[in-house]
C-alpha cells in the first residue's frame, strides 16, 4: 500500500518483471482510466520531475523579473518595454468622435491590433471545432493501432523491456488540436508571428518576457493542485454531508449542497479553489452516476456561472472585482452590499429550477449510488480510511497561504515545494498529485492572458461609450464571453469618469456572463479539466452556452431590478 501511495517516489518492482504488459492490458480500458495510469506513471517514474517544473516556474520568473532592468519604456508615463499594445492612453480621441471613429483611428495607427484580434476571433472559433479534431484523432488512432498489430511494432513483439507501441504522429497533433486547453496556446504562436512582422522580434521578446503578468495562472495552477489533494477534497465533502444529510442524503441533496455553498466559499478561498472542490465532489457524486446530458450539461452550465458570481462577498477572491476593488476603493463591505447578496439570491433562484427540472432523473441517480448495493467495492482513490486531523490541518493551512500571498510567485510557488515534500511524507493517506490538469488549466490562462493584452483597444471604447447602466451591464455580461471577465473590468477601471452606478454595470455584467464560455472566467478551464472525461467527445461549447443561459439571465435580472447604494444613479 506505502509503496502504491507515494505520489513522487518510483514504485520498486524487479528488473526482471516487464511493464509492458501492463500498457499492453490497458489498451482496451477506458481512455480516461488510461490517462490517468499513465500520468500517474510520469510522475511517479521520474520523482524529480515536478520539482524541476517548479525550479522552471522560478527561473521564468527570475527571467522577467531581471527584464525589467533592461531597455528603455516604449511610451513615456509608462513602464511597458514593448511597442505593442498601445497604452490606452496614447491613443489621440478627438471630441465627438463616435465609438467606430475611434476603433477605426486605433487600427489605422496600429495595424497589428486588427491581427491580434483576428488570432484571437480565430482561436476563439477553434474551441467549438475542438471536437472535430478529436474524433479525428480517434480514428486515425484506431487505424495506427490496427497497421502496427499488422506490422508487428506493437510493445509485445518488441524484444526490449519496458517497450512502448509506435506512436502515431498525426493522431498525436490532432489530439492537441482539440485540448482545449490547448488552444490558445497554438494561437499564441500566430500572434507571434505577427508581433514579429509588425514590430520585431525585440518587441514581442518583451512583451512576453516583461509586460505580460503570469501571476495568475501561477496561482492557479497551485491553489488546483493543493485543492485538489485527497484531505482538503475529504473535509469539504464531509462539511458538505452535514447538510446533505438534513434533506435525506439523496443525490438530489448532494447536488444542492455542492451547487449552492461552493460557489460562496469561493468568496474565501479564491473562485479556482472552490471551482476544483466542487467538480471533484461532482465527479464523485452525480457524473460517474453517468447523467442525462441535459443534466449533465445543466449541471456543468450553472457551475460556471455560480462559481463567477459567488464570489462577490468578498473584494479579493473574484478576478473581475480584484481587478478594480484599488482603484475604485471597493472593500468588502462595499462588494457584498451591492453584489453579494443579489449573487447568492441569484445562485439559490438558478438552483431551484434547476432541481424542480431535473428532480425526477436525480430521483434516478439514487439506484447508481450505491456501489456496494451491487457488491462493488470502491477505488483506491475513492477510499474512506481515516485522514489524521494533523495533515489535514497542514493541507488546509497551505491552502490559506497560497491565497494570502496569491500576488507573491516566489512565495506560494515556494510554500507548494513543502506542500509536495508533505504529501511524500504522508503517502498512505494521500492520492496522487496530478499536475497534468493544472499545468494545462495554468498554460490555457497563460495564453487568454497574451491575447486579451491585445484586446484593449475596441473593448475600451465599447465599454465607455457613455451608454445607459442597464446596456452596458449588458454590454459588460455580451463581452465576457468572448474574452476574460477579469480583462472586461481592467480596461473599465483605466476609463476616467465612470459614474458608481457605471462601475457597479461592468463588474455585475462580468460577474453574471462569466458561465457562458469556457473563456468568460479564470475558474471554468478548472472545471472542465476534471470534468470533461464525462463527456463524449468533449464539452460542446454551444451545450455549454445552453446550459449556462438561464441562470445567467436570473442573475442580469437580479443584479439589474434589486436596488443598492452604487445604483444612486
Amino acid at each position: 500500500m506505502g509503496g502504491s501511495s507515494a505520489n513522487f517516489r518510483p514504485e520498486s518492482r524487479p528488473e526482471h518483471e516487464p511493464t509492458k504488459s501492463l500498457e499492453v492490458a490497458s489498451r482496451h480500458l477506458p481512455r480516461y482510466v488510461r490517462d490517468q495510469m499513465i500520468e500517474r506513471s510520469v510522475f511517479n517514474r521520474s520523482g524529480w520531475l515536478p520539482l524541476i517544473a517548479m525550479v522552471a516556474m522560478f527561473c521564468n520568473l527570475g527571467s522577467a523579473m531581471a527584464g525589467m532592468n533592461e531597455g528603455a519604456p516604449a511610451f513615456e508615463g509608462h513602464d511597458q518595454l514593448s511597442h505593442f499594445p498601445v497604452p490606452l492612453d496614447v491613443y489621440e480621441t478627438k471630441p465627438g468622435q463616435s465609438v467606430w471613429q475611434t476603433i477605426s483611428s486605433r487600427a489605422a495607427r496600429d495595424p497589428f491590433n486588427v491581427a491580434a484580434t483576428v488570432i484571437f476571433v480565430l482561436a476563439v472559433l477553434h474551441t467549438f471545432v475542438a471536437g472535430f479534431f478529436n474524433r479525428w484523432a480517434h480514428k486515425i488512432e484506431e487505424e495506427h493501432e490496427e497497421r502496427i498489430q499488422r506490422e508487428q511494432r506493437t510493445a509485445a513483439d518488441k524484444p526490449h523491456d519496458n517497450a512502448e507501441d509506435d506512436v502515431s504522429f498525426s493522431a498525436t497533433v490532432l489530439h492537441f488540436l482539440g485540448e482545449v486547453e490547448a488552444i490558445f496556446g497554438i494561437w499564441v504562436l500566430a500572434l507571434i508571428g505577427a508581433g514579429m512582422y509588425f514590430h520585431g522580434w525585440e518587441d514581442v521578446k518583451n512583451y512576453l518576457g516583461h509586460d505580460v503578468n503570469f501571476t495568475e495562472p501561477m496561482f492557479v495552477v497551485v491553489i488546483m493542485a493543493i485543492a485538489a489533494s485527497r484531505p482538503v477534497v475529504r473535509f469539504a465533502e464531509n462539511g458538505l454531508a452535514l447538510v446533505a444529510k438534513l434533506f435525506g442524503d439523496t443525490v438530489g441533496a448532494w447536488w444542492m449542497a455542492v451547487m449552492t455553498l461552493a460557489p460562496v466559499l469561493g468568496s474565501f478561498i479564491t473562485e479556482p479553489a472552490a471551482m476544483t472542490i466542487a467538480a471533484l465532489i461532482l465527479g464523485r457524486k452525480i457524473y460517474v452516476l453517468h447523467p442525462s446530458k441535459g443534466l449533465a450539461y445543466g449541471t456543468l452550465g450553472l457551475l460556471f456561472v455560480n462559481i463567477s458570481i459567488g464570489g462577490t462577498l468578498t473584494h479579493f477572491a473574484a478576478p473581475p472585482i480584484l481587478m478594480v476593488a484599488a482603484r475604485w476603493d471597493w472593500d468588502t463591505a462595499i462588494v457584498a452590499s451591492n453584489l453579494g447578496w443579489k449573487c447568492v439570491a441569484a445562485i439559490l433562484t438558478s438552483n431551484l429550477i434547476y432541481l424542480l427540472f431535473f428532480r425526477k432523473e436525480l430521483k434516478e441517480l439514487d439506484n447508481r449510488a450505491h456501489p456496494e448495493r451491487a457488491g462493488k467495492a470502491p477505488r483506491w482513490t475513492e477510499r474512506e480510511d481515516p485522514i489524521p486531523l494533523a495533515v489535514t490541518f497542514f493541507h488546509l493551512l497551505m491552502l490559506a497561504w497560497t491565497v494570502m500571498t496569491n500576488h507573491y510567485p516566489a512565495l506560494f510557488v515556494g510554500g507548494f515545494l513543502f506542500f509536495l515534500a508533505f504529501v511524500q511524507a504522508t503517502g498512505h493517506h494521500q492520492n496522487a498529485v496530478l499536475l497534468r490538469s493544472p499545468i494545462l488549466v495554468g498554460f490555457f490562462l497563460g495564453s487568454l492572458v497574451i491575447h486579451g493584452g491585445c484586446q484593449g483597444w475596441w473593448i475600451e471604447p465599447l465599454l465607455t461609450s457613455g451608454m445607459p447602466e442597464w446596456s452596458l451591464l449588458l454590454g459588460s455580461a455580451t463581452l465576457t464571453a468572448f474574452n476574460d471577465n477579469a480583462a472586461i473590468t481592467f480596461l473599465a477601471a483605466q476609463a476616467p469618469g465612470l459614474s458608481d452606478f457605471a462601475k457597479y454595470a461592468v463588474v455585475a455584467g462580468a460577474v453574471a456572463g462569466g458561465g457562458l464560455t469556457i473563456i468568460a472566467n479564470a475558474p471554468n478551464p478548472a472545471g472542465q479539466a476534471i470534468l470533461s472525461r464525462h463527456f463524449k467527445g468533449g464539452v460542446s461549447p454551444g451545450l455549454l452556452l445552453l446550459g449556462a443561459a438561464i441562470p445567467t439571465v436570473i442573475a442580469i435580472l437580479l443584479l439589474l431590478v434589486l436596488r443598492s447604494p452604487l445604483m444612486h444613479g
